[in-house]
């Protein structure tokens, strides 16, 4: 009972029925009081997970580590290493299980990864040989800070003492090698995985995805998607960010619009970062009337940018009216209203291509008024944008000079 009530987190009802058992004398299991500390964990409430724990009587190592793992987990780590301590002096040893929570916790942080490989180095003076769990744990700390060449001696060693890696270790090592451009090293243990029946994720795949496409062979990751759609493994919104932004580095901005439509259809919404990296694309390759159509999808679709993503949205959007101006302007003035509509601030370089696009067509009074509106908004014009405007207004004022003078001829 109380494990289905942690499993609906009605924490405080699962609580209420252990104190009740208390009451009524009933012997309540270590696991059940466990589980409430894992449900607490699992919704990140690291505290209230220590505070059951607290109400335990003599806890088990087992128990111990349970809450330690949780601590590390919710990066909670100078209580993590504090607790750790504690277990030491209540006389708990050291074993391979709380070695590989603490060497975990090590490698969360570059400086210390260090400890954590010295801990590992210990582990057999102190009777605990590490396990499969304890070399894939120090070989993904390596990889994450770059440290590749040492997490190969690790991964080598390993495979000697008959320790598997898992799926998660080759992935560690494959988003390491690609990190440090080893492309084609980290291809050949894709291989090796496959060869020992080790089936690659999507994160392993999305990890090789990245480094091709930073790599500029994005055609070449798209080809591995295939192979991984093909395999039934379902692409996640990591591994289509990755190759759209690939595609379109690459200007291949229809395959990038094809892999937006599969994303739609997989279910997944791309979000405004996404639509700028494409709509940036189209602007790469001056295809500027595409570009305000997926501006449009966007806004129609309700997709808006948030505050990481606002500063790329509003530089595309400007992006995207200048581009307008040359050959679709009354595109680019249609496109200006929304922008300004929608609170995006107008660029200089955005205004002085307006200006110069209504100078152009002869509409000199909504250049005017439009410069009248965006200085209102605190946005100065340069000095390209003024010389437009005083070279059109003597321009009609010399003619209108001519044909004054050529009147007062005429009467003579």
């Amino acid at each position: 009972m109380v494990s289905r009530l942690v499993s609906a987190n009605k924490f405080k009802a699962a609580e209420d029925l252990v104190a009740r058992m208390n009451t009524e004398n009933c012997a309540v299991a270590e696991d059940t009081m466990l589980s409430i500390c894992r449900g607490y964990g699992r919704v990140h409430r690291p505290f209230d997970s220590l505070r059951v724990f607290r109400t335990m009587k003599d806890p088990s190592h087992k128990g111990y580590v349970t809450l330690l793992a949780i601590l590390v987990e919710e990066n909670q780590l100078k209580l993590a290493f504090k607790f750790y301590k504690n277990m030491r002096e209540i006389g708990l040893p050291p074993t391979v299980a709380s070695l590989n929570v603490l060497i975990k916790a090590l490698c969360r942080n570059e400086k210390t990864v260090d400890a954590g490989v010295k801990i590992f180095l210990e582990m057999p003076r102190r009777g605990c040989e590490p396990d499969s769990y304890t070399y894939g744990t120090l070989i993904s700390g390596l990889c994450r800070f770059g440290r590749v060449d040492e997490a190969k001696k690790l991964f080598e060693e390993m495979v000697e003492k008959d320790c598997s890696p898992t799926v998660v270790t080759y992935t560690s090592m494959i988003h390491g090698l690609c990190g440090s451009k080893n492309i084609e090293e980290a291809m050949r243990y894709l291989e090796e995985m496959k060869r020992k029946g080790i089936e690659p994720n999507v994160f392993t795949y999305s990890s090789l995805m990245d480094g091709l496409c930073k790599d500029g062979r994005p055609l070449q990751a798209m080809e591995l998607f295939e192979v991984m759609v093909a395999k039934g493994c379902r692409p996640n919104m990591v591994t289509y960010s990755t190759l759209i932004t690939g595609l379109c580095k690459g200007e291949k901005i229809q395959e990038a619009v094809e892999l937006l439509d599969r994303m739609n259809l997989q279910g997944l919404k791309p979000d405004a970062g996404l639509y700028g990296k494409v709509i940036s694309g189209f602007c790469s390759v001056s295809k500027f009337r595409e570009a305000a159509n997926f501006l449009d999808e966007m806004i129609l679709g309700g997709i808006t940018p948030n505050r990481l993503t606002w500063n790329i949205h509003v530089k595309t959007s400007n992006e995207v009216v200048r581009g307008l101006c040359t050959s679709y302007p009354t595109r680019a003035f249609t496109l200006y209203l929304s922008v300004r509509s929608r609170g995006i601030s107008v660029e200089v370089e955005t205004l002085d291509s307006l200006v110069k696009c209504l100078c152009k067509k002869g509409e000199f009074q909504k250049a005017v008024q439009l410069v009248n509106e965006i200085v209102a908004d605190g946005c100065i014009p340069n000095k390209g944008t003024w010389k437009v405007l005083i070279g059109h207004t003597l321009d009609k004022t010399i003619v209108r000079e001519a044909s004054e003078s050529l009147l007062r001829d005429l009467e003579i």
